[in-house]
């Protein structure tokens, strides 16, 4: 989402929907960032406003973006909700809207650990959603960007609340387990053609003034979840070493948390969009 609230001119209006304490940290006093949710004890002052995204507190095309990271499948009444969206977003404006993908193996062991976690609405497809989302917003959808995971959400180096014991099953949560379910991810991914690296979407919509980035990232870090190229952490950045002979690792240059490295030129085919 960086990408897209980088270009947007300064004082511009950004609605964070549906962000808890925040989807993104915003730059500096360049952008006017609303943020909302449902729960009041979540939300961080100041410019934070607990409301229903169904109804949304706010005048027709006062948002220049919008961001829904992670949200869309928490909405109880998701039309009134993408109407909303429509509603309040300018018409000159942009969306961006990241959801799991309801099929994937990463999405199923998040409901089955949280035991629903919240999600009230499946996607299992996101060029369905993104023809869901054209027609209730009026927003053209522009691209869509399919999202690799590391399971770094159940890394306990992160969590703060007790995990459920569910978890000892995995590992509990050690970035020694993480680390080997996503070396056995990715070889199953390469050589089997399965989806358990894959964990949902992202969708660009309306006025995007950059290129955007669908590029496959399947170097996505244990601790603290960014993704980067692998090309860039090999040859730009020569962050990659040799281990033990055989293996490949680098450390993040985000949080420095050492990760298994993938070439994502074997990965391909987990982009084709459904």
């Amino acid at each position: 989402m960086h990408e897209l609230l980088r270009t947007l001119p300064p004082g511009s209006r950004v609605l964070d929907l549906g962000c808890a304490a925040g989807s993104f940290v915003a730059d500096g006093d360049s952008l006017r960032v609303t943020r909302i949710d449902l729960e009041r004890d979540v939300l961080r002052p100041p410019h934070s406003v607990q409301a229903d995204a169904a109804r949304l507190p706010f005048r027709d095309a006062c948002f220049d973006a919008i961001i829904s990271n992670h949200s869309l499948e928490h909405f109880d009444n998701l039309p009134a909700s993408l109407n909303q969206i429509g509603r309040v977003l300018k018409p000159d404006g942009v969306l961006y809207v990241a959801v799991p993908d309801a099929s994937t193996f990463s999405d199923r062991l998040y409901r089955w650990l949280a035991r629903g976690g919240g999600h009230v609405n499946a996607f299992r497809s996101a060029a369905e959603l993104a023809a869901q989302i054209e027609l209730a917003t009026g927003c053209k959808h522009v691209a869509t960007r399919t999202l690799c995971t590391s399971l770094s959400w159940l890394n306990r180096k992160n969590r703060r609340a007790k995990p459920p014991r569910r978890l000892l099953f995995l590992g509990g949560g050690t970035q020694l387990s993480l680390l080997l379910f996503n070396y056995l991810a990715r070889l199953s991914d390469r050589f089997l053609a399965t989806r358990l690296s894959v964990y949902g979407w992202v969708l660009y919509f309306g006025n995007v003034r950059v290129a955007t980035d669908c590029e496959l990232r399947t170097d996505v870090c244990v601790r603290c979840g960014s993704g980067h190229a692998s090309n860039w952490l090999l040859h730009d950045c020569k962050l990659v070493r040799r281990t033990l002979g055989f293996l490949r690792t680098y450390r993040c240059p985000g949080c420095g948390a050492l990760n298994l490295f993938t070439d994502d030129r074997h990965y391909q085919h987990l982009a084709k969009i459904a």
